[in-house]
């Protein structure tokens, strides 16, 4: 058998050194986020000035520099997705079912157990750990699906189901977990008031306007040009944007709470702990459990991204409205993409690493067969 070595991973979604690529980002992808994080950091931390002009541009409790940069980042994926097969992927049940098993059943327990575990005397960052757990990520999922290589029409549709649900069950979910789990354990609870509305918005800005922006461009390109023109000259061209996007939502991101995050470096490693351990073993958890319910490649990858990582942007925005934009609530979700980013990126290489054993247990049952 001829052994490949494992490509990094492309913007595109496909050959690295395949046209539009951008190789020598490619490459250097892990150096180049570690360094948007570390540019970040030291803009709010040592710019007068910056964070407020940042803080200034928002749409309710919404960044619009982020709202940018996320969707900058989500529209070349979502312009790759092929709409017409979400159907046939609405019809895989076992997919489905995973998927809500482990994203709405698992995660927000698993991180609703660690905040409790690693910040017992810390109300205010448990809080804002547990408002993370209840928010599946529907922005940045999509961007480590595809440089994974994995399915973009699952990674897509169970993007969109997470998005219904946030808007219908996330006020339930964080009563629960702030409230009655609490009581119901003799731990101490927490009474919080949620607003429909602006858990709509944030769904409607990450998710809504990219989607609307990704369908309609392949639908008037592809009827204009024809499906070969659209996927082997337009796409790539368009494909660099999601790492452009990606590196200056992070850069906006950490800017925005570098002063934070700088000066009290002990609350970060408290914060970061828990969250770390929930990354890890959510991914491997959801893989695992992919590969062993007999799912290939792509659709094993787009579930375990999906069921790692979080919306912080809508966990964000609550702890903002409610806390205040200084609180140890916000200050835990701005934590959040600290960890999760470098983690991720991490796990897009382990799994294009593990592609190769799907293959291998390909070829074994092929042969016995």
């Amino acid at each position: 058998m001829r052994h490949h070595a494992l490509q990094p991973p492309s913007p595109s979604g496909g050959d690295p050194a395949g046209p539009g690529a951008l190789p020598w980002l490619d490459r250097l992808l892990p150096i180049w986020i570690l360094l948007a994080m570390a540019a970040g950091l030291l803009l709010g931390r040592f710019v007068p000035g910056l964070q407020g002009l940042l803080g200034a541009v928002e749409v309710g409790h919404t960044s619009l520099p982020i709202a940018l940069g996320l969707l900058l980042m989500m529209y070349p994926v979502l312009a790759k997705v092929r709409y017409g097969e979400l159907g046939h992927m609405a019809r895989d049940r076992r997919l489905l079912g995973l998927t809500l098993g482990l994203t709405w059943g698992l995660g927000p327990l698993l991180m609703f157990s660690l905040a409790w575990l690693f910040l017992p005397d810390q109300p205010a960052f448990r809080t804002g750990l547990i408002l993370i757990g209840i928010a599946p990520c529907i922005a940045m999922v999509l961007i480590w699906i595809d440089l994974a290589q994995g399915n973009r029409e699952a990674a897509a549709l169970l993007v969109a189901i997470n998005s219904i649900l946030q808007v219908l069950v996330y006020a339930l979910l964080g009563t629960f977990y702030l409230q009655i789990l609490p009581a119901w354990l003799g731990l101490d609870s927490q009474l919080v008031r949620f607003s429909f509305w602006e858990i709509a918005q944030a769904v409607l800005i990450f998710l809504g306007v990219p989607l609307l922006a990704g369908f309609m461009t392949r639908l008037i390109g592809v009827s204009i040009k024809g499906l070969r023109w659209y996927e082997q000259r337009f796409v790539p061209r368009i494909s660099p944007l999601a790492l452009y996007g990606l590196l200056f939502t992070i850069v906006v991101m950490f800017a925005l709470q570098g002063h934070a995050i700088t000066s009290d470096p002990l609350q970060v490693i408290q914060v970061a702990i828990p969250l770390l351990l929930y990354f890890v073993l959510m991914w491997s958890i959801a893989f695992a459990v992919g590969m062993r319910s007999g799912l290939d490649y792509p659709r094993t990858s787009a579930l375990a991204f999906t069921a790692a990582g979080n919306n912080f942007e809508l966990a964000i925005a609550v702890c903002i409205s409610i806390w205040g934009v200084t609180s140890q609530q916000a200050l835990a979700g701005v934590i959040g993409p600290l960890i999760e980013v470098p983690v991720l990126v991490s796990l897009v290489y382990v799994s294009l690493w593990l592609r190769g054993q799907f293959r291998v247990d390909q070829t074994i049952r092929w042969e016995q067969c």
